[in-house]
């Protein structure tokens, strides 16, 4: 299901999405961006899920008034959660059971990681003090 969204995605002239490939048995997705140039969006297909992942910023040495920001943000999301990656970065994640995943529910969690990344992107880059 993923692998044919993606292939609409990238068939799509009118789609952000501009690549796609298989990394580790992960697919993900390059998507164009006005904030920066691109996101990739990475899909972790698991037994009952799929998790989502984008990365956002790096999360510094200090990021109290960054992780602020993060948990902010997070009370106007629906789809996407701003989290804490392994390697102390702040992405977006998303979760989505496989039972209700369609492509509307895709499209819905693509538009919301794009609008996250383009509205929080540089005010999270000056929190780090950049």
């Amino acid at each position: 299901m993923i692998r044919v969204l993606m292939e609409r995605w990238i068939d799509d002239p009118d789609s952000p999405v501009v690549y796609t490939e298989q990394v580790d048995g992960r697919r993900a997705v390059r998507m164009r961006q006005q904030i920066r140039d691109f996101t990739t969006v990475w899909f972790d297909v698991g037994e009952r899920s799929v998790r989502i992942e984008a990365y956002v910023v790096p999360a510094g040495d200090q990021p109290v008034e960054l992780l602020r920001q993060c948990l902010v943000r997070n009370r106007n999301t629906w789809r996407t959660r701003y989290c804490i990656d392994e390697q102390n970065g702040i992405v977006l994640r998303a979760r989505v059971a496989l039972e209700n995943l369609d492509e509307a529910e895709m499209s819905f969690v693509m538009a919301e990681i794009y609008e996250q990344i383009e509205v929080g992107f540089r005010p999270l880059l000056r929190a780090l003090g950049g």
